[in-house]
């Protein structure tokens, strides 16, 4: 049972973290040529387009991405309560729902800066990867920058981030119990 549970878990998280960051890249007006941004783009489209028929975007913001990021923690929620057999509830699959969305943007956001901070020690800035990921993150260090400026040459904004981030996360989990 455990097994199964990790296994549809970790479907749905990772194509809730996938939408989740189509929604992201076009928030931030990222390059959306980028073999990244084409891959989460070609991933999501069979869901996302027929979505964006009935939910237009709203202040160049995708709301059909956002609306399948809601409904695909919606299904994970139903799944697992399928699987343990235990009571369907609109109210507690739509509150969950809610919250597991919450959790996979704020834990897409924590890998996205980590893999961020690893690429700038090993790459030499030519990496698609790292662009896009400068593109999604910038908007946020830049202000912590202008409070705290690099230090001896190291940019630790990314680390005021992370730690920002976690602190978000643990008050987050005590709010919703």
């Amino acid at each position: 049972m455990n097994a199964m549970q990790f296994l549809i878990s970790t479907l749905f998280d990772l194509f809730l973290m996938v939408v989740l960051m189509r929604f992201w890249l076009q928030a931030a007006k990222a390059d959306f040529y980028n073999p990244l941004s084409q891959f989460v783009v070609k991933a999501t489209s069979f869901a996302v387009n027929p979505l964006r028929k009935i939910i237009p975007g709203l202040g160049g913001l995708d709301l059909a991405s956002l609306l399948l990021a809601f409904i695909v923690a919606a299904a994970k929620t139903t799944a697992l309560i399928f699987l343990v057999g235990a009571t369907w509830e609109v109210g507690f699959v739509l509150l969950d729902a809610l919250e597991t969305v919450i959790k996979e943007g704020l834990n897409l956001l924590f890998w996205v800066l980590v893999i961020r901070a690893l690429l700038s020690w090993v790459s030499q800035g030519n990496n698609p990867v790292e662009a896009v990921f400068q593109q999604l993150t910038e908007p946020m260090l830049r202000p912590i920058r202008k409070v705290l400026p690099p230090l001896g040459g190291l940019d630790l904004s990314i680390l005021v981030l992370i730690i920002a981030l976690q602190f978000a996360q643990f008050l987050f989990m005590d709010l919703v119990g």
